[in-house]
């Protein structure tokens, strides 16, 4: 069981502020707590890293022995984020006036989500604190190994469709309007192709494009977001792209890989499964998901199995549904999660390295087109002049 209190070396002091209990090495620290204690701590936002490497560091302190409220303090002295750092020193305030962990969590919604709280307050109800706060930070290593590989299959075919778009761009502002000069010279008939591509070149050359691209972009994207905002908005956008060829099932592989592995770790953890299965639906991403999961709490709360209600929807994965049904048969559904969890979880490494290679020659052949017919383009005239010669 953690102990909340603090040292008797600590208490000696509790006429002083505490970030002044260390040593004067901390002087500097403590001055910039205490001007961060003027920022608006609640609207902070902390990185997934952040939260990883704390919840991992003050796991290892509770195996150690030391106090709950004293480890906390000696970490948010020790931190890079000096925002987290106060937040995590005001935590430990609160602890030392008989505060829960949990509940004083709960003051900071947006860096501490319903998941952490509600596995703190497994842990603070049934004495494994330390335990749990080690599962809290693999559960996090876990989504951000997650975020990781998803961003890593998308940043190539970025990056090479800007740099496409930037060349096709350069090629119609600097390098066609000469090829234009070249045509109008000659006198010659133009392909349908050239003359749409030196049309297309006056426009983009035009300084109305330059006023009406931003403004198109700009608008596209805030009434995509307005959209994307509203329930059914988010549905159909999250519907299609579950759709997409390979980047949709990796999407779900990803959703299903989390909420196995969320859902296994609140249950190992002692907590109730309805609150579990709310627990999963605000931490899932997609609306589709959500609503599968909002509809089977619905049921679990009617008495029927988990396995039953997962199966009324269209995009849960078969194997999924049988193995809960084998686990709540056999009384093992925690164990049977876990191994859902690794065995999605190998799915997505598996996807994103096809996907890696599927993309590379794909974009490489879109990037050849773009640049191949501007050069076709061009060259077509001169073709014709030298078959009349």
């Amino acid at each position: 069981m953690a102990i909340y209190g603090s040292s008797n070396n600590i208490r000696k002091n509790e006429d002083r502020p505490e970030y002044l209990i260390t040593n004067k090495s901390n002087d500097k620290k403590a001055f910039e707590f205490t001007f961060l204690s003027t920022k608006n701590l609640k609207s902070i936002k902390v990185s997934l890293n952040d939260r990883l490497i704390f919840f991992r560091q003050l796991s290892v302190i509770l195996k150690s022995g030391v106090p709950l409220a004293e480890g906390l303090k000696l970490l948010s002295i020790n931190m890079s984020n000096k925002s987290f750092g106060k937040c995590i020193s005001n935590i430990s305030d609160d602890l030392r006036k008989g505060m829960d962990l949990s509940s004083s969590l709960k003051e900071y919604p947006r860096i501490f989500d319903s998941i952490t709280i509600g596995l703190i307050e497994a842990g603070e109800t049934g004495g494994v604190l330390s335990d749990v706060l080690e599962r809290i930070a693999l559960l996090l290593e876990a989504q951000s190994k997650l975020k990781g590989q998803i961003t890593s299959a998308l940043v190539y075919p970025l990056i090479v469709l800007c740099l496409a778009v930037s060349v096709s761009l350069a090629l119609l502002i600097f390098i066609v309007p000469t090829f234009q000069e070249l045509f109008n010279g000659l006198g010659a008939e133009l392909p349908a192709l050239t003359l749409f591509l030196l049309k297309l070149s006056k426009f983009v050359t035009s300084a109305s494009f330059f006023i009406s691209a931003p403004l198109i972009i700009f608008s596209i994207t805030y009434l995509f977001k307005i959209y994307y905002a509203t329930r059914n908005g988010r549905l159909l956008i999250d519907n299609l792209i579950l759709r997409i060829p390979i980047f949709g099932k990796l999407i779900l592989l990803s959703e299903i890989s989390s909420l196995s592995d969320t859902l296994s770790t609140l249950i190992n953890s002692g907590v109730p499964m309805v609150e579990a299965l709310e627990k999963c639906e605000i931490a899932s991403g997609s609306q589709v998901i959500k609503n599968s999961i909002v509809r089977s709490i619905k049921l679990v709360k009617e008495g029927r199995e988990l396995s039953y209600s997962m199966s009324l929807s269209k995009i849960i994965p078969k194997l999924f549904i049988s193995m809960l049904k084998i686990g709540e048969e056999t009384g093992e559904l925690s164990f049977m999660l876990v191994n859902l969890t690794n065995f999605y979880k190998r799915e997505v490494d598996e996807t994103v390295t096809a996907l890696t290679k599927a993309m590379e020659p794909a974009v490489i052949f879109v990037v050849s087109g773009i640049v191949g017919t501007i050069v076709i383009a061009l060259y077509l005239p001169m073709f014709s002049l030298l078959e009349k010669v």
